[in-house]
Order: C-alpha cells, then structure tokens, then sequence
C-alpha cells in the first residue's frame, strides 16, 4: 500500500511537469507571438477605421451647420415676406419706401443683397439700391417662391450676375488660382464666380399677385462662416497635441473659403482639391473618407458634394485634422508594445509559467469563490476537481465548511423570519391595545367634562329658578295691588312677563342639556311638515333680515313619536344655522320623505343651504358641546343638544359640506321609537 501511494504521488508529480512544460512552451513559443501579430493588425486597422469615424462625424456636424445656415437665411426671407411691416409698405405702392425696408432690413439680417421680383421679371425694389438682380435667369428657388412655397439652395453666381448687383461682391468673389500639386491641369488664372446662399419666399405687391422676396450671402471669403465650422467641429482639446483641424468650402474644385493656411498667415484661398479627390467627389457624387494630400501635407479628410438648386454638383465641403501626430502616436505605441512585449516574456513568462500557474490558479479560484461568499452568494463554491494534491484536497475542505455555514445560515434566517413575525404581531396588537386605550380615555374625559358641566348647569338653573318664582309672584302682587292703575304700566308688565316666561324657557334647555332623560316632555305623534310649517313663523325675522328663498318638498305621509317642543327646537336649531351661513342671501330648502333603515320604517327631513358650507375639520367638531364659530352670536349648545334629542329618539342626524357651496343637515327619526 505504501509502495502504490508512493507510486501514485510520483505519477501525480510527472503529470504537473509535463503540464507545466506545454503550458509555458506552447503559449510562449507559438500562440503569444501570432496572437500579438493579430492583435497589432487588427489594433491598427481599428485605430484608422477610429480615425475614419471621427472624421466623418466632424464632417456630419459641419453639414448639419451648413444645412442649418441655409435653413436659417430661408427662415429669415420668409419671416420678412410675411411681417405686417412688409406688407404696409408693399400695399403702399411707394418703391422708394420698399426700397428703404430693404435696404435697412438687409444689413440687419446679414445678407449681400434683397429684392423684391415679379413673375414678369419686373424689379419692384432692391438693396443695395443700385443693384440690377440678375433675373433673366430661371433660378429654381424663385420659380418656386412663384409657386407659392419658400425654398432655399446655394447657386453659382457668374462674375457679370455679382457685378451687377454690387461690384464690392465681385471684388470679393474674385480668387487668383495658387498652383497646386496634384490637382487637374488649368489654364484659368482666376476663379469669379461666386457661391451664394440663394433664398426667395413668395409675397404680394400691389397689382402682382405673383411676387418674390429673394435674397442671398455669398460664401466667397465668408471667414466667419468656415472659422465658426471650425471651431464647432474642433474645439479646444478635442484633438491631441501636434493636430489642428481645418474647414474648407469649395467652388468645384477651388477652396473659395478656408482656414487651411499656405503659411502661418496666409489662407489657402486659390489652391485646389486633389484629382483623386475631385473625380471621387464631383465626378461621382460620392462623399470622400481617407487620407488626402491638403496643400501641403496630409489630413484626414472627409469631403462631401454640395449641389445647387439646378440638382448640379457645384463644390464641396471639406473637414479634416492633420495625419502627422496620429501616424507618429500610432507607431510609438506599436513599438512600445512590441518592445514590452518581447521584454516581459524574456524575463518573466517561462518562470511564471512554471511555477505560478498550477498553484495559484486553484488559489485564485477558491479566493474568488470566499469573495462571492462575502458579497452573500452562499452557494458559491470551487467545485474542485484535481489531482489529490494538496491545494485540491484544501478546495474540498473549503467547500465542505461552506456547505455548514449556508446550513446554519439557512436556520438563523428561518428562525429570524419567525421572530419577525412574531414581533409584527406584537407590535400589532400593542398598537391595537394602545388606540383602543387612547379612545377610551378621550371618552372618559369628555364624559367627566360633560358630567361636571351637567352639574353645575343644573345648579344654576334651580338657583335662578328661585329669584324667578319670587318676581313672578311679587309681579302677581303687584298687579293685584295696583289694580286698574296698573294699566299705565301694562306695556312695562307685559315686558317683565315675557322676559320671566324667556328666563325659565333658558333654564329649561339648560336642564334638558344637563338631565335630558328627566326633561324629555310628553311624546306624541307627529306630521314632520306640519312642525315645519309651525317652526317658519318662528324664524320669520331672520328671514326677512336678507334675501333668503325659502322652498319645500314635502312628500312624507309617516308620523314620528317625538315631544313636539323637542322636534320643533330641533328644527329650529338647523334652521337658524342655516339663515346664519347665509349672510349675503341663498336658498333653505327643507325637504321630508318616507325612509325605511335597516328595516326600521322612518321619515328623513332635509335642512340644506347655499351658504358659505364648513372644512372637514368644523365637520368633525361641530357636535361637540360649546364648540361654535360664531363667536358671539352661539354658545355652541345647539347642535350638541339637536343630536341628543334625535339620537334619544333612537335617529340619528348627518352632516354634509363643502366650503363655498352650501351645506345639508340630514335626520332619520323612527316611525315608532
């Protein structure tokens, strides 16, 4: 046994050095060297086609900068036709005052020239004010300005059409040609032509329905048209130390506005485009992304055709950033990696190989497998499969003691759960109690309150009923005394009694309010409208005081058991609230109907108003004793006490409200209480 064990470590070590040996002579030797050749290529080829793609997203930025300044001068002729200023002048008839408006509206708006045409071809008024518009021409965008519809397009200006309209826009437009090497054999000496933003939008003139507004910018020399290009596609740091970007539009082949320099102050303006570059662009219509000879050196350059409204390829527009600093880059890094890498694998590959890669890629993959573990991925795990050495045998035990802590962690996360669960109950029913426990003391408060205020209510009604009983006596005397004298104060006695009879009718509701089961009256049956045709008498001077309509439904042929007195001062209790929340005027509506709850057959009586209604928060309070918001016209015992005759009746009494609108006091009283 001991010989085979022996035998099976040696096997096992023989193993880990053949290993060893194909895993540091193979990749070294063989893959490590094609696998750099293929990446270099394939960096290099990735690293132009970057290139490729950053220029043609300079170029799509440019043409969407040159599209939008086409847009932008048809915009403004357009908006000009249309503006009432235009119009008034126009409708005029008066050409030199048109004259002027254009002439002021053309140097604000930064065009070269503005005129107004015809469809006979007739100039109504131009800007500058001598020029002759060259309008014998069947220009595209004005035929469609003719048509109804603004249009916008570059066309090409001859040198006799600019001097025309100004000899200052010929001057401009003229360039001498500077030979360039590459470009196409010419025997021209100059170019005159000129490229110009053309625009025209239609209008009306008096006696020419038919009209144009048509204006232009020439782009010949238009530096802050190509340098704002330039600074848009390359602004400062977007290109690495050594590069600069250029901008250039040309007139077919001719740069007619640049920022490429022939020297350090000099613009390139004359030079010419390449043949290649020409044939590729103008010849066939394609857009040109590569590497091109500019001037004097070589860029990376993205070049697109731009055609006139005639559909003809007219020039080009031109970006691109010096080739020099990423050639110089790309190659510093070819040699530093090539370099590097020979370097490194001399002096580091064979001996890592050797020795690093059977030990620590178990240890990496069981340091791994613990992070996992820390991040709480419990079921991670190395899943070891070696030899028998020791680091698998390690991996095995690690597995293994992992497996126990995901078992103990599974247990103290069932036994979490269920004291969690057990705690929420708890806390429920602590909560539960603890609300329960809240209402009941706010009831037994407000019991004592009321119980105190019984009391002391019912004290002072016997005390003044006492000095009460003795004045009516004593005014009985009086009047018996004076005898027929006493007429002469029959006004001033007749007072006196009502005043007495209205203390003891005070004290009375005091002591319902304090003892309403001893004071409750005499219940008898009766009809609900008939007690509210009672009760309006009642209230009539209310009423009169403001300009409150009063209307009835009453549709309820049920009689309810209550004490007369005690429903009329129900009644009147809402009634009264309701003239009050009505200051400035409104509608009462009081309506009765039959109504059965639960089972129980009743009558409801509806007391609503249009006034100035009550927040949620009077809503929730209004019942409550003394609690009022009329200041000094309440006591706040109305309601509080309208609810106790209702609610001792066995109904019950409602409230709804809404601030502005009005509000609606609902009672249900039984038929047989």
């Amino acid at each position: 046994m001991a010989e085979e064990r022996r035998r099976r470590k040696s096997g096992s070590r023989l193993s880990v050095r053949v290993r060893l040996l194909a895993i540091a002579l193979l990749p070294t030797l063989v893959v490590l060297p094609l696998f750099l050749g293929w990446a270099m290529v394939r960096w290099n080829a990735k690293f132009d086609s970057l290139l490729i793609t950053k220029v043609n997203g300079d170029l799509t930025i440019a043409h969407q900068y040159f599209s939008r300044i086409l847009e932008n001068s048809g915009e403004k002729i357009d908006a000009l036709g249309q503006s009432a200023s235009f119009r008034d002048v126009a409708d005029s008839g008066d050409a030199s005052l048109l004259a002027g408006l254009l002439e002021r509206r053309r140097e604000e708006l930064g065009l070269d020239f503005l005129y107004v045409v015809r469809r006979d071809r007739t100039v109504e008024a131009a800007s500058p004010p001598s020029a002759v518009p060259p309008v014998s021409k069947d220009w595209p965008v004005i035929e469609q300005a003719f048509a109804g519809s603004a249009a916008t397009s570059v066309d090409i200006f001859e040198a006799g059409d600019l001097t025309a309209i100004s000899p200052a826009l010929a001057d401009r437009a003229r360039l001498d040609l500077v030979p360039t090497p590459n470009a196409v054999p010419t025997e021209r000496a100059a170019e005159t032509r000129g490229m110009v933003v053309h625009s025209a939008s239609p209008v009306t003139v008096p006696g020419a329905p038919v009209a144009a507004l048509v204006g232009g910018i020439l782009l010949n020399q238009n530096l802050v048209f190509i340098d704002t290009i330039n600074d848009l596609v390359y602004r400062e740091a977007s290109l690495p130390e050594g590069s600069q970007g250029t901008a250039t539009l040309f007139l077919e082949d001719v740069r007619v506005s640049t920022n490429v320099r022939l020297f350090e102050d000099k613009r390139a303006l004359g030079t010419r485009v390449s043949a290649a570059v020409r044939q590729k662009v103008l010849g066939e219509g394609q857009v040109w992304l590569d590497s091109a000879f500019v001037v004097n050196d070589w860029y990376i350059s993205a070049y697109e055709p731009i055609t006139d409204s005639f559909g003809e390829r007219v020039g080009m527009l031109y970006v691109g950033f010096l080739e020099t600093p990423f050639r110089e880059a790309k190659l510093a890094t070819l040699v530093a990696l090539l370099l590097g890498f020979l370097v490194v694998t001399a002096g580091s590959v064979p001996l890592f190989l050797r020795w690093a890669r059977g030990v620590f890629k178990p240890l990496e993959k069981m340091t791994d497998t613990i992070a996992s573990v820390e991040k709480g991925d419990l079921g991670a795990r190395t899943r070891s499969e070696g030899s028998g050495d020791e680091i698998a045998r390690v991996a095995q035990h690690l597995d293994h003691l992992l497996d126990l802590v995901q078992e103990s962690d599974r247990q103290l996360r069932s036994w979490n759960e269920e004291l969690n669960t057990r705690v929420e109950e708890r806390t429920r029913d602590l909560k539960m109690a603890n609300r329960q426990l809240e209402d009941t003391t706010k009831q037994l408060i407000m019991s004592e309150k009321l119980a105190a205020i019984g009391e002391i209510t019912a004290g002072v009604a016997h005390e003044i009923n006492n000095p009460i009983a003795v004045i009516q006596g004593n005014l009985e005397v009086l009047r018996m005394l004076l005898g027929d004298h006493a007429k002469v104060a029959s006004t001033e006695i007749r007072l006196i009694d009502e005043q007495v009879d209205r203390i003891n009718q005070i004290v009375m509701k005091l002591l319902q309010f304090a003892k309403p089961d001893e004071y409750a009256g005499y219940a008898d049956r009766h009809a609900p409208d008939e007690v509210i045709s009672d009760c309006l008498p009642l209230v009539r001077h209310l009423l009169r005081k403001t300009d409150i309509e009063v209307v009835r439904e009453a549709t309820a042929s049920r009689l309810v058991l209550m004490n007369r007195t005690e429903l009329q001062q129900v009644l009147i209790n809402l009634i009264v609230n309701a003239i009050h929340a009505m200051p400035g005027g409104g509608t009462l509506t009081m309506k009765t109907w039959d109504m059965n709850k639960e089972d129980v057959a009743g009558v409801s009586i509806e007391i609503s108003d249009t006034g100035v209604g009550m927040s949620a928060d009077v809503i929730a309070r209004i019942f409550d004793p003394f609690y009022t918001t009329k200041s000094r016209q309440g006591t706040g015992l109305g309601l509080s006490i309208t609810q106790t005759l209702v609610s001792r009746q066995g109904g019950d009494i409602k409230v709804e409200s809404i601030e502005g609108t009005g509000t609606v006091f609902t009672i249900w009283l039984p038929e047989n209480a």
